[in-house]
């Protein structure tokens, strides 16, 4: 309308005056006379729009500033990653103590009554006192069935172990006699083919010492040590009474 307010356009047809120009970009704009014609248009515009309120909506429950709002930082971010991680830990730990998770615990080792293996432990390089007081390496006895009989009455058992022993087993009777009786007298396994008896003296007792085997006691009791040919105990028995408490071990030893 004229200026604005009603009147006739100026002459030449130019713009109304107080009314501004469209702007370029804009281009050549056609008003229809029929609304429905700008239908697909409108269609477009609120489908765009709708989009953008979803868009807004996740951004808001994120934590992530709402395009064209204020940007804002929010603390939702970190505290889901640190909700997280929290959780992973507890899963971790939990996963660690489970009760069936647990290694079973090895077996007992079984041992024989009367004996106690020794796989770890060696005769030290000790020499002892011949009947003729001449001192003899007892590692040069090996393989030996060891028997400390200080204060023993054990000549029935020495002879069962010299019976029993394999040939090339030496059963050594240690006592702490300084002077061991002679060689005739020493007892023999009974029958042909059976091991020799060697009778040797420790008078400070070091055997025993070495091996931390505690005071003898009294009666038909010994100390017995099988020792492989390595020199590797491999079982003791601190009262021996009777061949039965190592029978299996002595047949076992070379």
């Amino acid at each position: 309308m004229g200026n604005g307010n009603g009147g006739t356009p100026p002459e030449g047809g130019g713009r109304p005056e107080g009314v501004p120009d469209l702007p370029p970009e804009w281009g050549t704009v056609v008003i229809p006379d029929d609304l429905s014609e700008l239908a697909e248009e409108s269609a477009a515009i609120r489908k765009d729009l709708r989009r953008r309120a979803r868009q807004d909506t996740w951004r808001r429950r994120l934590g992530w500033p709402v395009r064209g709002g204020t940007g804002q930082s929010s603390l939702r971010i970190p505290l889901l990653i640190m909700a997280v991680a929290v959780l992973a830990t507890l899963a971790s730990l939990f996963a660690v103590t489970w009760p069936g998770r647990q290694q079973p615990l090895p077996p007992p080792v079984a041992r024989q009554s009367g004996s106690a293996p020794m796989p770890s432990r060696t005769m030290p390089a000790l020499d002892l006192i011949d009947v003729d007081g001449s001192p003899v390496s007892l590692r040069g006895l090996l393989p030996a069935a060891v028997m400390l009989t200080d204060g023993c009455d054990c000549t029935r058992l020495v002879a069962d172990t010299a019976a029993a022993a394999k040939p090339g087993v030496t059963v050594v009777m240690v006592t702490k006699s300084s002077a061991p009786p002679p060689r005739a007298s020493t007892p023999r396994g009974p029958g042909t083919g059976a091991a020799s008896v060697r009778m040797l003296a420790d008078p400070t007792g070091e055997l025993r010492g070495s091996l931390q085997l505690g005071t003898q006691g009294t009666g038909q009791v010994a100390t017995v040590l099988l020792v492989a040919r390595t020199g590797e105990i491999i079982s003791t028995v601190p009262a021996a009474q009777t061949i039965e408490q190592f029978r299996g071990d002595l047949a076992r030893l070379s």
